[in-house]
């Protein structure tokens, strides 16, 4: 829709084609460039970038369930302002938290994608859950998830700023927000009740293909279920090494710290015995200071 400002304009014509499925997004942009040739806007219409898998997955989520995103995104943000007064332990409870509900948007995303037609392997979801994850740590990382509007996919520690040059279509969609969308309903056969003289074999075919589909979806969870499996041992053997390294942390920080004692004992020594040094340096000079001053009036005399 055409307004008086084009970089509103210019958000809107990009709002529409980051909707759209992956495989329809470059014929689309390239058409609109055509459309809108002699104006303003040709060009960076055409400069619009494809998103990758991951970035187009977590832009279908923003615009079919902004409920979902709109949740991870204000546990987030709730997260970020209570970080400084909380504990390790409970910092340690929020990250599992955080951590299960990222896995089951994700999830929910691969659902959607999988409805569009498009397959999501266990890497791209992985970096779909990472993007999510940014969106929790960093507050610019979620204005770019909610903009709809993402190219690449994010990833962010919560401790140095994300650099987003690039990651968004446009440097002006930070604070935009995408246009929701209802998922296209299922079409529907037209129904006609007609004499059919071979029902039944027409109904064994009809068994049959459900029989296919079923199988098939059979197949498709089997593989989500042995990804999941996969990618749970890879997670706890990693989790378990994170532990060992913290352990050997505790322990070289406890050592640490019993020397430290130690040299503050022998510290403490070398200031006493310092100190009775000086004391007795105090006392020879005052016994110097005394004889000299015998022999200086024997001397007189």
């Amino acid at each position: 829709m055409a307004t008086d400002d084009p970089e509103q304009e210019l958000l809107a014509v990009a709002d529409d084609l980051y909707a759209l499925p992956l495989g329809e997004f470059t014929p689309a942009r390239d058409a609109r460039a055509k459309e809108l040739k002699g104006t303003d806007l040709a060009a960076p219409v055409k400069k619009l970038r494809k998103p990758s898998l991951a970035a187009w997955v977590v832009n279908l989520l923003v615009r079919r369930d902004a409920a979902q995103v709109e949740q991870v995104l204000q546990v987030g943000a709730a997260l970020r302002q209570a970080q400084e007064a909380m504990s390790g332990d409970e910092l340690r409870q929020l990250t599992r938290q955080r951590r299960q509900l990222t896995a089951a948007v994700t999830t929910q995303a691969r659902r959607l994608a999988r409805d569009e037609g498009q397959k999501v392997t266990e890497a791209v979801a992985e970096q779909v859950e990472a993007t999510l994850t940014a969106a929790m740590l960093d507050e610019r990382c979620a204005l770019a998830v909610r903009s709809g509007l993402l190219v690449t996919a994010l990833s962010a520690t919560g401790v140095e700023e994300v650099a987003l040059d690039g990651a968004v279509a446009l440097p002006e969609a930070l604070g935009f927000e995408a246009t929701a969308q209802e998922a296209p309903a299922p079409a529907r056969p037209d129904l006609r009740v007609v004499p059919d003289p071979d029902a039944e074999a027409k109904a064994r075919a009809a068994a049959q293909e459900a029989l296919t589909e079923a199988e098939e979806a059979l197949r498709e969870a089997t593989e989500e279920r042995d990804e999941a499996r996969e990618s749970v041992a890879r997670l706890e053997a990693r989790s378990m090494q994170v532990q060992a390294e913290i352990d050997e942390l505790r322990r070289r920080l406890a050592e640490l710290e019993e020397t430290a004692e130690e040299v503050d004992e022998e510290l403490a020594g070398a200031e006493e015995a310092r100190d009775e040094a000086e004391e007795s340096l105090a006392d020879a000079a005052r016994t110097r200071d005394e004889a000299a001053a015998v022999v200086d009036r024997l001397s007189a005399d």
